[in-house]
């Protein structure tokens, strides 16, 4: 009995830490420093933000894949396609951006290491199905 109770006093209150945050409650600490503190009172208001974000991130890495998916028409062999040094200053130009609009470089460069990655695969086979033709 004594190790029943043991286990329900260590699990309670990490179960009571995964619950998930009201949407509607007001912040538990800081102050809004979106839009000059205009946004957010809630983090349902934060959260319809970053879906409407999220809509037109990938609005605009669908256009890059349709010029990713024509850069290939230019690659003479699969090798011009991985273009490493390419991907690199890819990579640096967007963590300058994201230090020059005071966000977190290394976030820019896991995201655009992935994203880079992922359009380096999506090349390939463009040009090896181009290839093919």
């Amino acid at each position: 009995m004594k190790i029943l109770v043991c286990i329900v006093a260590i699990l309670l209150p990490s179960a009571a830490m995964a619950e998930e945050p009201s949407e509607s409650a007001p912040a538990l600490w800081g102050t809004p420093t979106v839009d000059n503190g205009a946004c957010c009172k809630t983090l349902g208001e934060v959260r319809t933000n970053i879906d409407r974000l999220d809509r037109e991130i990938v609005r605009l890495i669908a256009e890059r894949g349709r010029y990713v998916h024509e850069a290939a028409r230019f690659k003479a062999n699969p090798a011009q396609v991985e273009a490493p040094q390419r991907a690199e200053a890819v990579v640096r130009k967007a963590m300058a951006l994201a230090e020059q609009n005071g966000w977190s470089p290394k976030v820019a460069e896991a995201t655009y290491r992935a994203m880079v990655h992922g359009f380096i695969d999506y090349e390939q086979a463009v040009f090896a199905t181009g290839q093919a033709k």
